[in-house]
Formats: C-alpha cells, sequence, structure tokens
C-alpha cells in the first residue's frame, strides 16, 4: 500500500534545496517513503475540519521504489542504519552534558558584570 498521505502520522517536509522528507511520525512505516503497511495499527485519518484555516498540502512525487522493497533488504538497511545511531547516542548525550557542566562553571559576560558584590 503507498504511503497514507490522509494519515495523522504522515509527515511530509521539503527542504530549500528540493529535498523532500516523507516519514511516519510514529515509525510504523519501515519502507517509507514507498509504502505503510497493509494493516498499520497507528493509521489515523487526519481530520478535515477542525475550525482552523489550512495551508495547501503539496506533496511532491513520491520518488519510484527500489527493486529492493520486495526482497526486505530496504528495510534491512534502515535497521542497520538505526542501530549505528543508536549505538553512539549515549556518547553524544555525554558530550554534550560534559560541555553543558563545563559552559555552567565558565562566567559569562552578563555574569561577570551583574555578580553580587560580597
Amino acid at each position: 500500500m503507498p504511503m497514507r498521505t490522509e494519515c495523522k502520522n504522515f509527515e511530509s517536509r521539503s527542504y530549500p534545496n528540493g529535498d523532500t522528507v516523507r516519514k511516519c511520525n510514529i515509525g510504523l512505516a519501515p519502507d517509507a517513503p514507498w509504502r505503510c503497511p497493509e494493516n498499520c495499527s497507528g493509521y489515523e485519518r487526519r481530520l478535515i475540519d477542525a475550525a482552523w484555516t489550512h495551508g495547501t498540502l503539496i506533496v511532491p512525487p513520491t520518488p519510484p521504489e527500489p527493486k529492493s522493497l520486495d526482497d526486505g533488504s530496504a528495510a534491512a538497511v534502515l535497521d542497520a542504519a538505526e542501530g549505528i545511531l543508536n549505538s553512539i547516542g549515549a556518547d553524544v548525550r555525554a558530550e554534550v552534558d560534559a560541555e553543558r557542566a563545563a559552559a555552567q562553571h565558565r562566567p559569562g559576560i552578563f555574569r561577570r558584570l551583574f555578580r553580587k558584590k560580597r
């Protein structure tokens, strides 16, 4: 089944360089941007009229399907990529926390100017 653009969990975002991301926000479409699962448990029809002004949803055409969707290798590549990102997540978090902690111990210009006199 092609991606369901009417699902509230479908998102399409275009960037100034012409790239477009088409995805399932809850991660239930392993073959995105080409296909949604046949009986997706996360499918919910998007509200059409909720008393607010809607912009136009112009979704660029879906890129052609690679042949590897049928044999499952596209999903395997995406799973491997997700595994790589998940494996470095804790390291990246530790680096960010260390940078924030170091920044808190360095007085900024405003802290130096407005520090309380003792």
